[in-house]
């Protein structure tokens, strides 16, 4: 899906161009959120003290907090404005609307790949909503618990169009930047391994560092999400000089994370996810959604909260799908607003499963 991705007009590459060095506001947003820390860790330590449920946490201290890359265009990053904006961004805002019918609750904390499960798991964060790979041991682990995928990813290779690279077999003798302790690069290890291919490594816990020694071609190619290299490539000088290889080295599937804690807060974050999609598949937006609210259809009325005890039942409103269509939009507004537009990226596999794409819902009933 990724290699039928159209070039940029130059209006969007001077938009995103424009929202890249408005990255100089992280400053300012930061101090922003800092500011509420010390009242969010008061909060935090009296409701655990309590016993009550991570979800009571947050409504008691008022706004949800949310780790976050901050520098992905597409998925998280600051925009001309100064405000967060992308598709992971925008699940930790509809998670808001849910609980407190405004997408504006929510505080945004930037964490490297590093340090965010550290983060999470010391109760800094509510929820970890940044471009992170789903993997059996990461699952597994005994203070993790992955919601449902977000957005199907896969892990490319982008070389530099002139380096003559046009299959993984040329990169032998050739130097690839890849970031640290990321699933990238254990599959970049694996991947050279089983291939036999004696490919130099440079890696970094800096992705833009790393993103500045490839286009200054100290490493000829660069490897992560397509997605990720996708959108980067539009900041390049020169984005056409950069070519993303065929080959895909692994599947990526990218999904928030929560503490392994209590089973009411997974169940808020997983049903959240699905009402997006859900909202979809009804074909209902954030423009139609009051001539939907006087629908006769009973699927429809239960997934509006109209009828029925489903939002109640798990402490929210019963409208607590609808706060989330109004404030935020559903799967397709998200994709279209963050990635569809800005990149012409394809849906392909983020397509809902009746048009060829894995994305479904369980039934809201």
């Amino acid at each position: 899906m990724f290699n039928q991705i159209s070039k940029l007009s130059g209006a969007k590459k001077c938009l995103f161009a424009a929202g890249i060095v408005s990255l100089t506001l992280l400053a300012t947003v930061k101090e922003n959120f800092f500011s509420h820390a010390s009242v969010a860790n008061a909060t935090n330590e009296s409701v655990r003290q309590s016993g009550k449920s991570h979800l009571n946490l947050v409504k008691q201290r008022g706004f949800l907090i949310c780790g976050v890359n901050g520098e992905l265009p597409g998925f998280s990053f600051v925009n001309a404005e100064g405000n967060y904006a992308g598709i992971d961004v925008d699940l930790c805002r509809a998670i808001a609307a849910a609980i407190f019918d405004d997408p504006t609750k929510v505080k945004f904390r930037d964490l490297n790949a590093a340090e965010r499960f550290d983060v999470l798991k010391s109760g800094e964060i509510d929820l970890l909503s940044r471009n992170t790979t789903k993997t059996l041991s990461r699952d597994t682990d005994g203070n993790l618990e992955f919601t449902p995928t977000i957005f199907y990813d896969a892990q490319g290779i982008m070389v530099h169009k002139r380096s003559d690279i046009n299959n993984p077999e040329d990169l032998a003798g050739k130097t690839i930047c890849v970031p640290k302790k990321t699933t990238s690069y254990d599959n970049l290890q694996d991947y050279l391994s089983e291939a036999k291919i004696a490919a130099k490594i440079k890696a970094s816990s800096d992705r833009r560092a790393l993103f500045r020694a490839y286009e200054q071609n100290q490493c000829q190619a660069i490897t992560g999400d397509i997605s990720q290299l996708v959108a980067r490539r539009t900041i390049f000088a020169n984005p056409r000089n950069h070519l993303i290889l065929s080959t895909t080295i692994s599947q990526e599937p990218l999904a928030p994370v929560l503490l392994h804690q209590d089973s009411d807060w997974f169940d808020i974050v997983k049903w959240v996810t699905f009402a997006l999609i859900q909202a979809e598949e009804l074909n209902i937006t954030s423009e139609n959604l009051n001539a939907y609210k006087r629908s006769k259809e009973s699927a429809i009325r239960r997934f509006l909260g109209v009828e029925g005890t489903l939002g109640s039942d798990m402490g929210l409103a019963n409208d607590f799908a609808r706060r989330i269509v109004k404030h935020v939009g559903n799967y397709s507004e998200i994709y279209e607003r963050n990635l569809g537009q800005p990149f012409d990226l394809p849906r392909g596999r983020n397509a809902l499963w009746q048009d060829g794409g894995l994305m479904y819902s369980p039934p809201f009933n």
